[in-house]
C-alpha cells in the first residue's frame, strides 16, 4: 500500500447513510419494475444499476 488512512470515529448516521440510500433506491427500482411500463422500466434499470456501480467504484477506489 502506498498510504495509510487514519482511523476516524464516525457517527452511526455517517456509517449507514450511503447503504440506506442505496437500499431505498434499490427498493424503488424493484417496485418500479413490477408496477410500471415504459418510463418506469428505465427508472428501474437506473435504480437497480446503482448498487452495481457503487461496488465497482468502491473496488476501484480500494485498489488505488
Amino acid at each position: 500500500m502506498t498510504g495509510r488512512r487514519e482511523n476516524r470515529v464516525r457517527s452511526a448516521g455517517a456509517v449507514f447513510a450511503a447503504p440506506l440510500v442505496i437500499g431505498v433506491l434499490s427498493l424503488f427500482g424493484l417496485v418500479a419494475a413490477l408496477a410500471g411500463e415504459g418510463p418506469a422500466d428505465w427508472l428501474s434499470w437506473a435504480a437497480l444499476a446503482l448498487p452495481v456501480l457503487a461496488v465497482a467504484w468502491a473496488m476501484q477506489r480500494r485498489r488505488s
